[in-house]
């Protein structure tokens, strides 16, 4: 049996980084270039609307002049930061994405994926996956 090493999303997500629902996807897609980043998560007010992914662009590369939330990915999937990476991997892989924004008390503090969870991958705790 070994060790379990409960770690939370917190521990290991990163800062998130928020577009208008309103930009375009040529915006979308140079916030994304310069940034060295895959995914942007639209917001209107405080509400997530929507994530843009970079595969999501690529798809809609005759688009660059349409707005953003025409091509974003809607009713996203978030996790709570205390939940465990193992929740988080289990939602991922249920669910088949490989990006979830994490929330606070409601609001958006934050975005996991799943290469963050396979660099931490010795601190999950999956076996019961195996039974």
């Amino acid at each position: 049996m070994r060790r379990s090493i409960k770690m939370r999303v917190s521990d290991i997500m990163n800062k998130v980084v928020v577009v208008d629902e309103n930009i375009t996807v040529k915006e979308a897609a140079k916030i994304m270039t310069d940034r060295g980043i895959g995914s942007l998560v639209v917001m209107k007010g405080e509400r997530v609307k929507g994530i843009a992914t970079d595969r999501d662009l690529l798809r809609n590369m005759g688009k660059v002049n349409q707005k953003v939330s025409a091509i974003m990915s809607r009713d996203v999937i978030t996790i709570d930061e205390n939940e465990s990476i193992d929740n988080a991997a289990i939602i991922m892989s249920e669910n088949n994405i490989k990006r979830l924004p994490a929330l606070s008390n409601g609001k958006l503090v934050g975005i996991i994926t799943a290469t963050d969870i396979i660099k931490n991958s010795e601190a999950l705790n999956l076996d019961f996956l195996l039974d």
